[in-house]
């Protein structure tokens, strides 16, 4: 167990060293980064609080714990674990969670009241959360209280808080629409009722970095504990007023797992970290290493898929497809990313698609043992780039496949496609017609068939002739998905004197095509094996 008194400390949190051998970011951020900013800052993870009101999100006891248990894994400082006064459910969670013993604090949300305030006692909670909207917008229409009225309910709430031993935060409800004079005055009560933090919510997303800024310094002149700030992603800026509110004198930050929360979302941990470190050179007590993991674990047990293009965790976040990113990259990581992907417990990801080079392929291949010539590396370019413009990306699984494939394949010297269709729908018997070359001579044929393929294999057969039996017929798909590519081996016999096999093989997307492809390949096998 750590010590609780430090992790209660802001400024006493050891912040994580900034390696410069594996951040690469712009070198005019040491430029303006200010001599007041602090070596680090605490972070208070509300994702099993306002994380949990995602819309969508219901998260079972059992979760609940298991979330928990990983942000203390990570250095989360603070757990806002919940509501306790919401229901008997939600109490039993937080209970459960604060009896694990975590190296973090655990907090639980509580209105300005006493009822709320004796829910989070009977979960075994010395921290709360207590809070009370300060606009006037919420003041007229939602509790319809005066200023004054507001004020007195804060001040007894906190020092009932107190009077039960409770580290109390607390909150002005929507600050970044309060009048700043009243904002000041809110700050100094609570103060004088001994609260030991006071957080600065976005509650509505409606402020701008400036903005946060300014308001962050303006409040810092009449605040002598320190400051925390809460911001939502309504105008997609949470993380960036995050930065601005420390730059100002915010000393801890709410953040959520994957940025989940209301509407929008909250302020993303990793997204905060990372920013704080690589910008400002301020530190977390986070350990940037388990960041990946921690995101997976809640992703899964939220059910909320972290959208691909999410920076940091998402799983384009170290992807590279083009041919002169990915050169760039295997030579130096700096060329095209900000920082290595181990930094934060994930992996680079080389995609095959359209914009797919040789070096890319022979990359990716190489990881798998897989050699090929420069002649083999460009067909399987040019199969990947074929796939790519139909829509279809490949995996690693099915690159490995296609190499395969290529290393076995050899040039067509007697039998060739030349031309191929398939006609085939609702209520419409299924036709191919196919245009072949035989030696140099060139035969054309028609058939139907019960399906698509079957009548694509009748028309190669009625052009190769009578004596041309398919003999065996194998399907698989490499990987999931309707899109997957798929794998057809045939085994073709040629009856006379003697009956001679031949067998071929093909690899793509179209079942039909495929299914022609290994025909075309056996078939050329066997006229040429036949002299």
């Amino acid at each position: 167990m750590v010590d609780r008194g430090k992790l209660e400390q802001a400024l006493s949190c050891q912040p994580r060293s900034l390696d410069r051998k594996r951040v690469f970011t712009s070198p005019y951020n040491a430029r303006v980064i200010s001599p007041g900013l602090p070596s680090a800052v605490t972070v208070l993870d509300t994702t099993l609080r306002d994380g949990e009101q995602t819309p969508g999100i219901a998260l079972s006891i059992e979760d609940k714990v298991k979330i928990a248990r990983a942000l203390s894994d990570l250095g989360v400082d603070v757990i806002e674990a919940g509501f306790p006064a919401s229901s008997a459910g939600e109490r039993e969670a937080i209970g459960e969670i604060a009896a694990e013993g975590l190296d973090a604090r655990i907090c639980g949300l509580a209105r300005c009241n006493k009822r709320d305030i004796d829910a989070a006692l009977d979960c075994g909670l010395d921290y709360i959360h207590t809070f009370i909207a300060t606009s006037d917008t919420h003041l007229q229409y939602k509790l319809k209280m005066t200023r004054e009225e507001v004020k007195a309910k804060a001040v007894e709430a906190i020092e009932y808080g107190k009077s039960h031993g409770l580290t109390v935060e607390f909150s002005c409800e929507d600050a970044t629409r309060t009048d700043l004079d009243f904002l000041k005055e809110m700050h100094v009560a609570v103060q004088g009722a001994g609260v030991d933090k006071i957080n600065v919510p976005d509650t509505v997303g409606t402020i701008g970095p400036p903005a946060m800024e300014y308001l962050i310094k303006e409040l810092v002149t009449v605040t002598r504990v320190p400051i925390s700030v809460h911001c939502h992603d309504d105008f997609g800026l949470a993380v960036a007023n995050t930065l601005a509110a420390v730059r100002a004198g915010a000393r801890q930050v709410h953040v959520t797992m994957n940025g989940l929360g209301e509407r929008a979302g909250n302020a993303s941990l990793d997204e905060t970290v990372l920013g704080l470190m690589a910008f400002y050179e301020v530190g977390t007590n986070i350990d940037t290493c388990l960041i990946g993991p921690t995101s997976r674990v809640v992703s899964r047990l939220t059910g909320y898929a972290v959208p691909p293009t999410k920076a940091i965790v998402g799983a384009n976040a170290f992807a590279h497809e083009s041919g002169i990113h990915v050169h760039g990259v295997m030579g130096a990581p700096s060329t095209y990313e900000a920082f290595g992907p181990e930094l934060v417990g994930v992996q680079r990801n080389i995609v095959m698609g359209k914009h797919t080079g040789a070096h890319s392929v022979r990359t990716k291949l190489s990881e798998y043992g897989i050699d090929l010539d420069d002649e083999q590396v460009e067909h399987v370019v040019e199969m990947v780039k074929k796939l790519a413009d139909s829509g279809k990306d490949v995996d690693d699984a099915e690159l490995v496949a296609l190499a395969s494939h290529i290393l076995g394949r050899r040039e067509s010297q007697k039998v060739k496609l030349k031309e191929f269709a398939v006609f085939t729908g609702m209520n419409t018997t299924p036709t191919a017609v196919v245009s072949i070359e035989v030696n140099g001579e060139k035969k054309i044929g028609s058939s139907t068939g019960i399906g698509p393929v079957d009548a694509a294999l009748n028309a190669i057969k009625l052009v190769m002739g009578n004596d041309i039996h398919l003999v065996e017929y194998r399907l698989n798909a490499i990987t999931g998905g309707s899109d997957a590519l798929c794998e057809v081996s045939v085994r073709v016999a040629k009856n006379g004197e003697k009956t001679i096999m031949s067998i071929g093989k093909a690899i793509g997307s179209d079942i039909v095509q495929t299914s022609v492809d290994s025909t075309m390949e056996a078939l050329d096998r066997l006229y040429c094996r036949k002299e």
